[in-house]
């Protein structure tokens, strides 16, 4: 066994990215404090052909030299856009049949491993603040709430390691399948 080199991983362009087929989903980042949590979401988007990332209230926005850090290129590849009212974001992605889900602790939780998604559907996946969660706003407007079981006592993860294990859950569920078939 090597570890594979750089030139060796087989990547594409930026341009490649840009025309390839998306996971017919996208991220909203609601009022996250942290540029590196931003950044972290637009790698993870990367790594997984995410449609587009939806910046939303207070959340930063590219350029910007923290966001660049943890993204490395990531923005100048994945699709993004800022909003500063995320209820017209949920409007327009409802008018274009995607589902909104947000990613939060509610009374309606549905534990991420029995979530089905459908083959042909659309989602729009809304990660809140690191401190307040998603907005009550959005919480009100959301199709499914879906929570990432934990043991531990915190009952919480940094929105970088949660944003990584939704998207690849739902990675597996919609993508892997056909790519291994």
């Amino acid at each position: 066994m090597k570890k594979l080199r750089l030139a060796e991983l087989g990547r594409i362009t930026i341009d490649e990215f840009k025309e390839a087929k998306k996971l017919p989903i996208c991220i909203m980042l609601d009022n996250v404090r942290s540029l590196h949590n931003v950044g972290s979401a637009f790698r993870t988007a990367d790594a997984f052909t995410i449609e587009k990332i939806f910046l939303v209230g207070i959340t930063g926005k590219p350029p910007h030299r923290e966001i660049q850090k943890t993204a490395l290129g990531a923005t100048d590849s994945v699709n993004w856009e800022y909003a500063e009212n995320p209820q017209n974001v949920v409007a327009l992605l409802r008018a274009q049949g995607y589902k909104i889900v947000i990613v939060e602790q509610t009374t309606e939780s549905i534990p991420l491993h029995t979530f089905q998604p459908s083959p042909s559907g659309k989602y729009c996946l809304v990660f809140g603040n690191e401190v307040n969660g998603v907005s009550e706003s959005l919480v009100k407007e959301c199709d499914v709430a879906l929570e990432i079981p934990q043991a531990g006592t915190k009952h919480s993860l940094n929105i970088s390691v949660c944003v990584g294990i939704i998207i690849w859950e739902l990675f597996k569920k919609m993508r892997l399948g056909a790519m291994i078939e």
